[in-house]
């Protein structure tokens, strides 16, 4: 593969990225091999071209969530920009309550991504509708494979029901 053909993907992200229009993706890679970023690319695919609106990154920790800063890809060639608003990293300091709350005026509102934890994410799902979820592509981020086995089965339960998108990469 040529480099300007890539669009700035490694190996790893660019077969990642070959598997974008399938609905369940498993990815598996070392730790530090671009996982974030290959999930970046492969959620910005969903909402420019495949009529997704909204990407949900769940992460194990709040740490975690540092490696879904906003990310200018477009200027490695990728054709979108990976844009999250403050307001939508949910992965600060700060009570489960207002989180909840942020994460409902997300999914109520426009923009298109948001990041969590797994605990933020669990807690909302609790207090929203599945609906809510239609057309939603939600990213479970587990680095160290400690996945909360009863959540990821309700979460693929509810994403067999309904149009919900599902990857979890480990």
């Amino acid at each position: 593969m040529h480099h300007h053909t890539n669009m700035g993907m490694r190996a790893m992200q660019a077969r990642a990225f070959e598997s974008r229009n399938s609905q369940y993706l498993l990815l598996k890679a070392p730790p530090a091999s671009g996982k974030s970023r290959a999930l970046m690319f492969l959620g910005l695919d969903k909402i420019h071209n495949q009529g997704l609106s909204k990407v949900i990154v769940a992460v194990p920790e709040r740490s975690i969530g540092g490696s879904f800063a906003s990310t200018k890809l477009s200027e490695s060639g990728f054709f979108a920009d990976w844009d999250i608003k403050p307001e939508n990293n949910l992965c600060t300091a700060g009570g489960d309550k207002s989180k909840v709350k942020a994460f409902k005026h997300f999914m109520e509102g426009t923009d298109q991504i948001l990041v969590c934890t797994h605990a933020t994410l669990r807690f909302a799902f609790e207090e929203l509708e599945d609906h809510v979820f239609n057309n939603t592509l939600v990213k479970i981020h587990d680095n160290f494979c400690r996945i909360c086995q009863p959540m990821m089965f309700s979460l693929l339960v509810h994403a067999a029901q309904e149009n919900l998108q599902l990857s979890v990469p480990f």
